[in-house]
């Protein structure tokens, strides 16, 4: 692919309309497509072109021998979303999704692409809407080498891509980082409400933390969120209950059992039912709903 593309990227919720902008940054032509409307608000005047339909999006930014992006809500989005730009995808077309599914949806979604001499690319992201912004992204991508060759000038506007193997891969890849991001929210939950509990400064815990073995990203950023009680999403609660929905259901494909990883999964199950909007790091208000009378610090909540 050249250093400038013609690029159709369908989906502008939290993390696919920073990632759009920072790809017209990089001087590529970027159409957008999101299935409402208003999401697209203020697009154009950053540079991109509108469409009313996938199709749209795809023929606006010409076809065969361009790329198309997909940054949804889940697996059956993306179906949906890839059979309605379908006949707009020429041969020689390369789709590149984004969003967060299932491996064996990835690889359905490749077989269905190159039964039409479209190529295809599963490439999930980490690193949350700061991320997205900053162009700090951790890219994970499941493709054959030549198409990983094809879009890596592409990804590099967005942050570092890894090649992980073939397509499907990189949603496994996603899996494996959102089951760690999991259970690490927990944890950390669990430490500070064990300060708080056992009578220690909880902020001065997380500070003597840092640095040493129990240092992490989700330290830093959601432990501080945590003791803000700043709940407003980058991730969102119910994201993070789907992947681990999906981390489960790799697990019993492959025939594995994960005890820690069920325990996590139903955490995020039980705060789905209440908070599904709410930042990732909401996993303090379910520890605390377990625990009646004992509360992280004096901060009102801030929920979206």
């Amino acid at each position: 692919m050249g250093a400038s593309k013609r690029i159709a990227f369908l989906g502008m919720g939290l993390m696919g309309r920073p990632m759009a902008v920072r790809l017209i940054q990089a001087g590529h032509h970027v159409v957008v497509w999101n299935r409402t409307a208003l999401k697209t608000q203020g697009m154009e005047e950053l540079g991109a072109g509108l469409a009313s339909s996938p199709a749209g999006a795809v023929r606006q930014a010409g076809g065969a021998a361009e790329l198309v992006i997909t940054m949804l809500e889940a697996g059956e989005v993306v179906q949906q979303v890839l059979h309605a730009a379908l006949p707009e995808l020429n041969p020689g077309s390369l789709v590149m999704d984004m969003s967060s599914t299932q491996p064996s949806e990835a690889r359905s979604f490749h077989a269905l692409l190159a039964a039409h001499g479209v190529a295809f690319v599963d490439a999930p992201v980490s690193g949350g809407v700061l991320g997205a912004q900053a162009g700090t992204l951790a890219i994970m991508v499941g493709a054959s080498a030549p198409d990983f060759a094809r879009v890596e000038p592409v990804l590099r506007a967005l942050g570092q891509p890894t090649h992980v193997g073939a397509p499907g891969c990189g949603q496994l890849a996603k899996l494996c980082n959102q089951l760690i991001v999991g259970g690490t929210l927990n944890i950390v939950a669990e430490a500070l409400m064990l300060a708080q509990a056992g009578g220690a400064d909880p902020a001065a815990v997380r500070q003597a933390l840092r640095g040493g073995f129990a240092e992490s990203r989700i330290l830093e950023v959601h432990g501080q969120r945590m003791l803000d009680r700043n709940f407003i999403p980058g991730g969102q609660i119910k994201s993070q209950a789907k992947d681990m929905d999906n981390v489960m259901a790799a697990a019993a494909l492959a025939g594995l059992q994960l005890p820690l990883a069920t325990l996590v999964t139903e955490a995020y199950r039980d705060l789905l039912a209440v908070l599904p909007n709410a930042d990732q790091s909401a996993a303090l208000l379910g520890l605390e709903r377990r625990n009646p009378g004992i509360r992280l610090g004096d901060a009102p909540d801030q929920l979206p």
